[in-house]
């Protein structure tokens, strides 16, 4: 989602080319709308790599030779890494040295690097430490949390000790349209557009609705990102980002049925399936240090961001594809 996003941004806003990291069996859903302008070469190229395969990435570096680099990739999903810890560790937080070790040993490259950690990292916070700033101690509720405090902690140990241009985010909550849909908001849209089409059963399936979120849009956070990497970047330097509208994961999923056409015969059923182990409760930033630095405010209303959302998805299911009820 993120990375798509990101590249329509730039493409609008800079003159830069853009180069893509991708592993071959990659899904093209989020960027069909961008393939035309690779085939032609249109500032949009795709590389080749994987975070786990150290040859892969040099290649990648080397073919690219980047001013900034934008670290996005990792498994990035909390509940899988419950089933799988280590590939979730390996991928995250060792992937993450391979890269910035393949950026570090490139000859004639010296970027800006982006190193996207994640708001997990602060995990169970007690209601009076909030809202969430920088300093918050990390109390991960996962395996993607843990992984996500060694991204972290790598980004800003090679801007320490070998002087790379490593500034490290903490993105809470964001999402909008190409959300995938293993993640709560983007499933629960999903679900209610198949009601919408007499697909399924008119019942979301639901795991914890009880969680605070501070919500922000994903094409707020692109803007963030460009920003955090050319508006006087300070090497070793960590921010927190995230929105200005906070509400449980209940509260989100009664405003998309809200504004459903099947709002009046929509009902919520908790699957025990969806429920994670151990939940992050709490996710509530103070993104001053960020705003401050950048001058960047989130522009995009919480209402918008959930209807394209449901767009999104009603535009998908009406394509006539056949999707999983996750």
């Amino acid at each position: 989602m993120v990375g798509s996003h990101l590249c329509d941004f730039l493409l609008t806003h800079t003159d830069w080319d853009i180069y893509g990291m991708c592993r071959w069996r990659s899904p093209l859903d989020n960027v069909e709308h961008l393939l035309d302008r690779a085939n032609r070469k249109d500032r949009v190229h795709f590389l080749n790599g994987d975070l786990n395969d150290y040859v892969s990435l040099t290649g990648a570096v080397e073919e690219g030779r980047p001013d900034y680099v934008f670290h996005l990739a990792a498994q990035s999903y909390p509940k899988t890494s419950f089933s799988a810890p280590l590939d979730t560790l390996q991928t995250n937080i060792l992937g993450t040295a391979r890269l910035l070790e393949a950026l570090r040993r490139t000859s004639g490259v010296d970027p800006v690097i982006h190193v996207c950690s994640s708001s997990e990292v602060f995990g169970r916070v007690p209601r009076e430490r909030l809202p969430i700033n920088e300093e918050c101690s990390f109390h991960p509720a996962s395996p993607y949390a843990i992984s996500k405090i060694g991204t972290d902690m790598v980004g800003r140990f090679h801007a320490e000790a070998y002087g790379q241009k490593v500034v490290v985010t903490r993105m809470f909550t964001h999402t909008g349209p190409r959300r995938g849909d293993v993640f709560a908001e983007s499933t629960f849209a999903k679900q209610i557009a198949m009601i919408e089409h007499d697909l399924i059963p008119p019942v979301v399936k639901t795991g914890n609705l009880d969680s605070m979120r501070t919500w922000s849009d994903v094409r707020d956070a692109v803007r963030a990102y460009y920003m955090l990497v050319t508006v006087n970047p300070v090497p070793g330097q960590y921010y927190n980002i995230g929105g200005t509208y906070s509400c449980t994961v209940g509260d989100m999923l009664s405003h998309l049925i809200g504004i459903s056409t099947a709002k009046d015969r929509i009902r919520v059923e908790t699957e025990e399936g969806r429920l994670r182990p151990l939940d992050a409760d709490l996710q509530v930033p103070d993104t001053n240090k960020f705003r401050n630095h950048t001058g960047w405010e989130p522009q995009i209303p919480f209402e918008k961001t959930m209807r394209d959302l449901l767009d999104h998805w009603r535009m998908r299911v009406s394509s006539g594809k056949v999707f999983l009820t996750r």
